[in-house]
C-alpha cells in the first residue's frame, strides 16, 4: 500500500496522529491503533483522529485512544482538528454534532451540554450524579456527566498530591462505569479557575485534555463552585470553558501541529 500522508498536531501537550480519509477512505483495526500509538516503534500519541466525509455535517471525525479503543468524544482532538481544517466548521461526531472556530494558533469548539442522567454517563445503575455515593480510598463523591464520553470529577484541596497514577486505573475499570469512565482531579483556585489533572479512559495520564476541561468546568459550575467562565489549568498549560446562554459549553485554546510525514499503515496491521 502506498504511503499515506500524516499530521502530528498536539493541544497543550496532548497529542494526535491526523489522518484525512475524505477523499481515500482508511480501515483501522485495534491492533494497528496501538501499533502507531507505540512512543518507541510507532509514531506516538494520545489519540488518533480521523477525517472522513459527512452526509449531515461538514466532517465527521472518528477518534481512537492510545490503547485502540475507538470513543465518541475528544475536546482537544476535536479543537486540533478545527484548528487543521480552519474557518468554521460544522462537524459530526459519535458524541454529537459540534460546531468549530479556527483562530490563530488554536481552535474554540461548543461541545453542546452537558449531560447529568445516570443512564447518559453511563452507570451501571441509578445514583445521584452530582455527588455519586462511592469512594475510592480517600477520593469519594464524585459528580458524574457525560460531556459526548463518560467523566467522573473529584473535587479536592490539593490535585497535585492524589496519586493518579495508581487510582486513575482503578477507577476507570470499576464495574460501576459499563463502558469505563475519564477521571478528574480537580482543586477549585477561584471561582473562575481550576486545577486538573486527568486520569484519560484508554490513555492514562495526559498533559491537558480537552472534554476533561469541560467536565470540570460543568460539575463545578453545577455545585455552585465556578462561574460561568472557568480557565481550567492542567499540566501541559490552561483552556478556557466558557458557559452559553443556551447552556452549551464552549471550549477554547491552543493547538498547534508539530510536524507532518509519511506513514505505510499496513506496516502496523
Amino acid at each position: 500500500m502506498a504511503d499515506r500522508s500524516f499530521t502530528k498536531m498536539h493541544g497543550l501537550g496532548n497529542d494526535f496522529l491526523v489522518l484525512d480519509a475524505r477523499e481515500q477512505p482508511v480501515q483501522l483495526s485495534a491492533g494497528q491503533v496501538r501499533n502507531l500509538a507505540n512512543r518507541h516503534t510507532g509514531i506516538g500519541f494520545d489519540q488518533l483522529i480521523l477525517i472522513e466525509p459527512s452526509s449531515t455535517a461538514d466532517v465527521r471525525l472518528r477518534f481512537w485512544n492510545s490503547d485502540g479503543s475507538e470513543v465518541g468524544a475528544c475536546g482537544n482532538g476535536s479543537r486540533a482538528a478545527a484548528a487543521l481544517l480552519g474557518g468554521q466548521q460544522r462537524i459530526e461526531t459519535a458524541g454529537g454534532l459540534l460546531a468549530s472556530d479556527a483562530v490563530p494558533g488554536g481552535a474554540a469548539v461548543d461541545m453542546g451540554r452537558p449531560r447529568f442522567e445516570w443512564d447518559a454517563v453511563p452507570l451501571a445503575y441509578p445514583m445521584d450524579t452530582a455527588s455519586l455515593p462511592l469512594a475510592w480510598g480517600d477520593l469519594e463523591h464524585p459528580a458524574a456527566l457525560s460531556v459526548g464520553n463518560p467523566h467522573v470529577v473529584f473535587f479536592v484541596d490539593d490535585a497535585a498530591s492524589v496519586p493518579l497514577a495508581s487510582i486513575g486505573p482503578e477507577i476507570e475499570h470499576d464495574p460501576v462505569f459499563p463502558q469505563r469512565v475519564n477521571v478528574g482531579i480537580a482543586q477549585v483556585a477561584a471561582t473562575d479557575h481550576l486545577i486538573l489533572r486527568v486520569w484519560e479512559r484508554g490513555a492514562g495520564a495526559t498533559l491537558a485534555c480537552g472534554t476533561g476541561a469541560v467536565a470540570a468546568a460543568a460539575a463545578a459550575q453545577r455545585r455552585g463552585l465556578a462561574g460561568r467562565s472557568v480557565r481550567v489549568s492542567m499540566p501541559g498549560g490552561d483552556l478556557l470553558v466558557e458557559q452559553r446562554d443556551d447552556g452549551h459549553l464552549l471550549l477554547s485554546g491552543p493547538a498547534v501541529v508539530a510536524f507532518t510525514g509519511l506513514v505505510d499503515l499496513e506496516r502496523f496491521a
